[in-house]
């Protein structure tokens, strides 16, 4: 599902892999498709891509703007209990894959179409067989002042699987004040709406893998877009 957030002339200048589960923590599990010990690095690197598809290129008049997902808000993991471990985890989410184009000519604003990769999962202690998660899309001017942030629902329903893969489409468009201003100029994050202490667990590496193969793909419910600036 697509959806266009635009970033408004009225806000400052220029300028958003868990595996889930029922699972063992701190070990990696080989995932199916992952090459044997003493495959090439390339080998590796390729059966460890991300399942998601590009976009295509299009034509722009300079270079985009950097776009990435945030590291303390990559993962998003509901423990409960004093202590984590693989019996106290509710519901996991991770951004496995982002990719990303843009084009823009002349005066004409940047439009930055992305595609995001969502895994998410049901642990022992998730009581549901749905969960709406949340995540952010931020535009920022380039190492410095968020311009503008948007949050997203993604409800997700498991159809009684411990896991499963959303992939979200989103499109920003960026006013530009000048002609010469560039999309290097902004920086785009990405990242789920973690709490402090979730946020800190991602920070010191921590992690829980799965030990089951594929997941199907399910279809996200619309969410409204806000506005924001321009350079």
């Amino acid at each position: 599902m697509r959806r266009v957030l635009k970033l408004s002339l009225a806000t400052a200048i220029v300028a958003a892999t868990l595996i889930p589960l029922a699972a063992q923590a701190q070990s990696p599990q080989q995932r199916p498709g992952q090459q044997q010990p003493g495959a090439s690095d390339e080998q590796e690197r390729t059966s460890r891509a991300p399942r998601i598809a590009p976009l295509g290129r299009q034509a722009a008049a300079g270079p985009c703007p950097y776009v990435k997902i945030l590291y303390d808000a990559a993962r998003y993991i509901e423990m409960t209990g004093d202590r984590p471990a693989a019996a106290n985890v509710g519901f996991t989410g991770e951004i496995e894959g982002l990719t990303s184009n843009c084009t823009y000519q002349s005066d004409q604003p940047i439009t930055v179409d992305t595609r995001i990769l969502f895994n998410l999962g049901r642990g022992p202690q998730a009581q549901a067989d749905g969960r709406t998660y949340r995540y952010w899309i931020a535009v920022t001017e380039r190492n410095k002042a968020v311009l503008a942030k948007t949050y997203f629902d993604l409800p997700v329903i498991f159809e009684g699987a411990d896991r499963t893969s959303v992939v979200e489409n989103q499109t920003i468009i960026i006013p530009r004040a000048e002609l010469t201003t560039s999309g290097n100029n902004f920086e785009i994050l990405v990242g789920f709406d973690v709490t402090p202490e979730m946020a800190q667990f991602n920070r010191d590496g921590s992690r829980f893998r799965i030990n089951a193969g594929a997941a199907p793909v399910a279809a996200p419910a619309a969410a409204p877009v806000t506005q924001p600036p321009a350079q």
